[in-house]
């Protein structure tokens, strides 16, 4: 397994992370079974990153890692947690709280479920637009201080939050959408966060399976989870996606590999400083997303692939217009 700088100061961690969410929310049903034997076959192809929600399943996912975990060494493990996020019994989000008080309360049934008495890197799942991030990042400060906590992170934060955030408390990463379909962090926030020596987690790499080469027009129709209602997965859009998704495979079979394979390649090409979340709830879709680390690709290979997916090709947002709305990331 290829290892990754967290930032300028930080651990070093496996070039590609996994994601978790999807074995508890989100994507449908999942077998717990497969969702053990798919974390216990990363950890073991040297897969160190773990990333979770307290509201994956409403503590469900970290609770999953407690067991998948049992027996392993913590200290092999680096375990990156997302708080914040309110939601009723229905599972429907009703909102966020970064207040400090809540900030304490949430890391502290997360360090239960999890069963482990320190979080490797803690992190807002979204920035908190009633508290100032001056706040909640100083609350998690006080938990780094008392033990409980090694790093701070932010998910989906904008330029000026991040550098607030980072004069308060040191930032190891940004948790952010980062893909061939997603590329708006390039024009300010990735500069940013390389100037103040931050790395990059990203997650929606394959776009949520959109580029993960087994997506068609027919599974849009049937879909049973919050993918049934993303813009780029209907009508017109898909079309137009799915014709990417088509001219990216053209490549990757010239590669002799998959359009999944690439699609996370291309990611892992941006920087060193910038770590794939893969969000495999199967064995078989892990391995698949291993088979990335083996591509080398030319810079005539990424030119192509660029030229492929052109950055402003893509048609829809990647959310939903409320959910666009909680993105401080996107706020200009």
């Amino acid at each position: 397994m290829l290892s990754r700088q967290l930032g300028a100061n930080g651990p070093t961690v496996s070039a590609i992370g996994l994601g978790c969410m999807g074995m508890s929310d989100f994507y449908g049903p999942a077998d717990r079974t497969e969702s053990i034997a798919t974390i216990h076959t990363a950890l073991d192809a040297g897969i160190t990153l773990l990333d979770t929600g307290d509201f994956y399943g409403m503590g469900h996912n970290e609770m999953l890692l407690h067991e998948a975990l049992s027996g392993r060494r913590r200290e092999d493990v680096f375990i990156a947690v997302k708080f914040g996020a309110q939601r009723s019994p229905d599972g429907s989000f009703i909102g966020f709280d970064g207040r400090p008080a809540a900030v304490k309360t949430a890391l502290a049934y997360t360090l239960k479920r999890l069963g482990t008495d320190y979080i490797d890197l803690y992190q807002p799942a979204r920035v908190d637009p009633t508290v100032p991030i001056e706040e909640t990042i100083g609350a998690i400060s006080e938990m780094v201080k008392a033990g409980y906590v090694r790093h701070i992170g932010l998910s989906e934060a904008g330029v000026d939050t991040i550098r607030r955030a980072h004069a308060i408390h040191p930032i190891t990463w940004l948790q952010i959408e980062y893909s061939l379909l997603s590329r708006g962090i390039e024009a300010e926030i990735l500069p940013t966060v390389r100037e103040l020596g931050i790395a990059v987690t990203a997650y929606g790499v394959l776009s949520r399976g959109l580029l993960s080469g087994h997506w068609s027009k027919e599974r849009s129709e049937q879909a049973q989870d919050f993918r049934g209602h993303l813009p780029r997965f209907s009508g017109e859009n898909l079309e137009q996606n799915l014709s990417l998704v088509e001219a990216l495979r053209q490549i990757a079979q010239e590669q002799n590999a998959t359009v999944a394979q690439v699609a996370i390649a291309w990611v892992l090409s941006r920087g060193k400083d910038i770590i794939p979340l893969i969000g495999a709830r199967r064995r078989e879709r892990l391995h698949e997303a291993l088979g990335a680390l083996d591509l080398h690709l030319s810079e005539d290979e990424l030119a192509r692939i660029e030229t492929a997916v052109p950055p402003d090709a893509v048609a829809g947002d990647r959310y939903d217009p409320g959910q666009m709305g909680m993105l401080d990331s996107e706020k200009r």
